[in-house]
């Protein structure tokens, strides 16, 4: 299963490979996925076969000791609606059930596949196809049901987690995250009283919420445990004017396996404002605290502070900032609420705050473990300049509500308008923390500086695994920290790894594959564009040389004329913000799952305006800006042609 069990803590109990021989770890297979965008899936491993997903949500199966690819099914997912997708068209696993594999489609489908030869069973979608709604999330099977959440807040929906028949395909039940149209018959009670935690009209852009990825399910209890998404808008001052706590946004929430009923919540960032979302990984253990064994589940979302509750009846045990954060000052455990800063509810002006909406974790798994008492967190330090957006109107793409300015131009407040945060603030952007979630505290850290640390994986093994961004794959000990392991696999990796046993021999298996993003990192021959992923399949003693990475030739980085004005580069610089970073990256310089747009052609600049307002590469994923203007396009293009030239005179220099 996701996680291998229910708690989903992602701990193996295997321990063939440990801290003291996991230096003898070699490759014993490698397999193509056929994929140049990112990779994020947990695989999945049954009676020796391996499953799992790649981008665009297709599904491959291979025999787990040997990598011979046995089948693998093109998922033909609907280009346009797939281009919603708040952050590229990844998928992040299956669900395996009797003589079926289940997986979610980036355009709204839940499939289920014969799993001994890929051929689909049953279609069905779970989403209006009028909407914006997408799936990158693995499915769940719990209690004999198949569990399906959805994303798509940035673009004006309303969130709800379903449950499917996995024999048949057909609906069980479906709970909605936040209250409709009130002039409407409310769903449920706890929708109803929810409802009286919103203001203005929210429900004509959504109201978000979404449950795109973190569940866990208690079977003594039978309650699922999902995390829900941030709001519809970001910006709560035009979502709900006025305010209130927006119920059931960034909440984890414990609903009755048999019909979908909300049995408790509890929301970690009431009122969100700043796409601080509580789907992050959530994870089951008995804990002793006190003196007194708890049944708890734990989670680290997106606002910075780990969480610790009584799963039963989501009584807050403890609260406490892994990351450094400067949107609150404190936690009020007579409350269970944090106590936001004087700048975190921002205005007019740039106000930075951290984290950033990437959060101080974000999708990647932690891992727990039970002989440690840790948590292992790929953590990160982030902040990011929030700002109304005075000129907000609701279009086709997203719908932050945020004005996004790109650096340079923040902080323009003085630091003396600022209120000091909390927490241990990492020594580099990102990092692999220890935590100790009985006392909140970090036990011990590897620091990774600028690379983007992905899943982790904790085994009985006393070992730790990891990948980063720039392609590196390690083991540390799981007591100490201490790095016993590693291999330069040639492309960014943020997926988690998974081990497990088959014939005695224990495996390390770990999807390997960032787009362009790695080449920042140095993990991909510079003259590569984009890189294709892999499954790599590590055992003690394998020897199998590890092949070149295969990519797309990078073109070449020449001159290309531009009379641009000051003006023109800086409202590009903007737009580029607003509608571009998302998936392309500060600057342009890559964003990990799709192309460096500083190393376009010269043909592919002079189409900007039928690329981005003309639809003309949908099919690849790419989504159609066409509120935009051909001025906006053409201060777009100033400003790519701009961040070009600037990388010229750096390699010149």
């Amino acid at each position: 299963m996701h996680g291998l069990d229910d708690a989903e803590t992602r701990f193996s109990p295997l321990d063939q490979i440990d801290a003291g021989n996991v230096g003898r770890l070699g490759v014993v297979w490698q397999y193509d996925t056929k994929s140049l965008r990112g990779l994020e899936a947990t695989p999945l491993v049954r009676d020796g076969v391996l499953y799992a997903t790649t981008s665009w949500s297709n599904v491959f199966a291979v025999d787990a000791v040997t990598g011979r690819e046995l089948w693998y099914w093109d998922a033909r997912a609907d280009r346009v609606r797939g281009a919603k997708a708040c952050c590229d068209v990844v998928n992040r696993g299956v669900a395996l059930y009797e003589d079926k594999v289940f997986v979610g489609v980036v355009d709204g489908r839940l499939v289920a596949l014969n799993a001994a030869t890929g051929e689909p069973v049953w279609d069905v979608q779970t989403t209006d196809v009028a909407q914006p709604y997408t799936i990158t999330g693995a499915p769940r099977i719990v209690d004999g049901k198949l569990i399906i959440g959805n994303g798509g807040a940035e673009y004006g929906v309303r969130g709800y987690v379903s449950a499917y028949d996995p024999a048949t395909g057909a609906l069980l039940w479906r709970t909605y995250t936040v209250p409709g149209d009130p002039s409407l018959p409310f769903e449920s009670e706890a929708l109803e009283s929810a409802a009286a935690t919103w203001n203005g009209r929210w429900w004509d852009l959504g109201g978000g919420g979404t449950v795109w990825d973190g569940m866990a399910y208690d079977a003594e209890a039978r309650l699922l445990y999902v995390g829900t998404g941030n709001g519809s808008p970001w910006n709560q001052a035009i979502r709900s004017p006025g305010g209130g706590d927006n119920l059931y946004l960034s909440s984890i929430l414990a609903l009755a396996v048999d019909t979908g009923e909300i049995a408790w919540h509890y929301q970690t960032t009431p009122g969100d404002n700043w796409d601080y979302t509580a789907v992050q990984p959530l994870m089951l253990a008995e804990l002793t605290i006190d003196g007194r064994a708890r049944q708890v589940i734990m989670q680290a979302p997106k606002n910075g502070f780990f969480y610790v509750l009584d799963r039963l009846t989501g009584e807050l045990i403890s609260a406490a900032p892994y990351a450094g954060i400067t949107w609150a000052k404190g936690f009020d455990l007579a409350t269970g609420r944090p106590i936001e800063t004087t700048q975190a509810r921002y205005g007019n002006e740039i106000t930075l705050l951290s984290p950033g909406p990437g959060g101080a974790h974000n999708w990647h798994p932690m891992s727990f473990n039970p002989a440690t008492g840790l948590v292992y967190i790929p953590a990160q330090q982030s902040a990011f300049p929030y700002k109304n957006d005075p000129d907000f109107v609701a279009t086709s793409r997203e719908n932050l509500g945020v004005a996004i300015v790109a650096p340079p131009g923040f902080p323009d407040r003085a630091a003396d308008a600022y209120e000091p945060g909390i927490g241990p603030t990492l020594p580099g952007a990102n990092a692999l923390v220890a935590w100790d979630p009985v006392s909140q505290t970090s036990r011990w850290l590897v620091d990774h500086g600028g690379v983007p640390g992905g899943g982790t994986l904790t085994t009985a093994g006393n070992l730790v695994f990891q990948g980063r961004g720039d392609g590196n794959f390690a083991a540390y000990s799981a007591d100490q920290g201490e790095k016993l392991w590693e291999v330069d696999l040639g492309n960014g990796i943020l997926a988690p790894p998974i081990t497990y046993m088959i014939d005695g021999r224990q495996y390390v298996s770990v999807l390997v594959g960032w787009g362009s993003t790695a080449g920042l990192f140095g993990a991909y021959p510079s003259d590569q564009y984009m890189a294709e992923g892999r499954l790599y399949t590590f055992a003690l003693d394998g020897t199998r040389a590890l092949d070149p990475v295969r990519g797309i030739p990078r073109p070449a980085l020449t001159e290309i004329p531009s009379d641009a004005t000051e003006e023109q580069i800086a409202d590009g610089s903007v737009i580029y913000g607003e509608r571009c970073y998302v998936c392309h990256g500060f600057g342009a310089a890559g964003g990990g799952q799709t192309p460096d747009l500083r190393y376009s052609t010269a043909e592919t600049y002079a189409a900007i305006d039928s690329i981005v307002r003309g639809g003309e590469r949908e099919q690849l994923g790419m989504p159609r800006f066409d509120f935009l203007t051909e001025q906006d396009t053409a201060s777009l293009r100033a400003f790519l042609l701009a961040q070009r030239q600037a990388l010229i005179a750096s390699q010149s220099q």
